[in-house]
Order: C-alpha cells, then structure tokens, then sequence
C-alpha cells in the first residue's frame, strides 16, 4: 500500500501564505518557522507508514471472533482539516486464512492517514478486510471526538461520534452481531 507524494517545499509556501492571510505574525522567534512545521506536521499526519499483509493459513479452522480492541485512530476531517481521535474496535470471524494481529492497527492507520469522514472511514476499514481476507464476517466501530466539534461551531467539548459497519455474519446472523458489540464494549 502505497501513499501519494508530498511537495513540502510548496506546502510551505502555502501554509506561510494561508498563515499571513488570517493575520498571524510570524516575525518573532517562536513562530518565524510555524509555516514549515506547520507543512511537515500535515505531511506526518497523511503518511501512514508501509506494511505488507500478512496472512496466515487457518490451519486449526478457528471460526470464532477475532477482535482487537481501542486502536488508536486519529484522522483529519476533510471539510475543516481539523484533527479528530478516538478508538476503533476491528473484528473478523476467520475464513480459510487468519491476519498478522498487528495488521489490524495497520489497516486503521492507512486509511485514518488522509483528509477522511468518520462513516468512510469506518466503511474502508471494514471492506478492505472483507476484500483481503474473505472472512465469514468483519465488524468494525469508531468512536472519536472531532475536534470541528468541540473548538469551532457548536463547542460540544466531549462529545463523541460512533460509527460501524458490519459485513458478512456480523451483519446478518443477530447472535454474532451481538457477540461483536458485547465484545468491543459498544453499544450499539
């Protein structure tokens, strides 16, 4: 999995000018370089780090739920470009193959790693699972605090926004769904 390139040398450039335009000064010592930190923070936070999928034969026919619990997510909301953060809960119940368990915060990270929506977010994860591993079912939820929530707007401090998608048996066979919630401390 691969991610775009950056230009921080325009980043920059266009930051410094954003910067300027909304009035900031950045003529003192503690702010002369904000425009390149301000670039290089961007450019750290829509760069996931590389990884290759590793599967794994499922050789015992292990057919039970597979979760990893509160992963770090944090992502920037494509309409402010504001921070958001919170806690994904990713399951699967394993078809013919299982994962490497550190590639479920690996999936997270890569798409959390772009200008995102919540709810796609959420839906990427969850299809790219179904895609990778044809699993008899996957489930995931987000539960985070956007940050275009509680600095700008409403201010709703400590709010939080939960998401899921369920594919497969999570979504359809009632007692597996409520086995994944139970289990991910949702709920929903």
């Amino acid at each position: 999995m691969r991610s775009p390139a950056i230009d921080l040398v325009n980043a920059e450039r266009a930051a410094q000018a954003f910067i300027h335009a909304l009035g900031v000064d950045t003529g003192s010592e503690s702010t002369r370089r904000t425009a390149e930190r301000m670039a290089r923070a961007y450019a750290e936070l829509f760069t996931p780090r590389p990884f290759d999928l590793t599967t794994f034969p499922n050789d015992e026919r292990y057919d039970e739920l597979v979760l990893a619990k509160a992963i770090p997510v944090r992502s920037v909301c494509e309409h402010h470009l504001l921070p958001f953060r919170g806690v994904a809960h990713v399951g699967y119940l394993p078809g013919d193959r299982i994962l490497g368990l550190s590639k479920l915060a690996r999936v997270v990270e890569y798409f959390a790693c772009q200008p995102q929506v919540q709810e796609r977010l959420t839906k990427q994860i969850a299809d790219w699972l179904h895609e990778q591993l044809s699993p008899k079912g996957v489930g995931v939820v987000i539960e985070a605090e956007h940050s275009c929530m509680t600095l700008r707007g409403v201010q709703a401090l400590g709010s939080a926004t939960v998401t899921s998608t369920l594919l497969g048996l999570l979504r359809d066979d009632s007692r597996s769904r409520q086995e994944f919630f139970a289990l991910s401390g949702s709920t929903r």
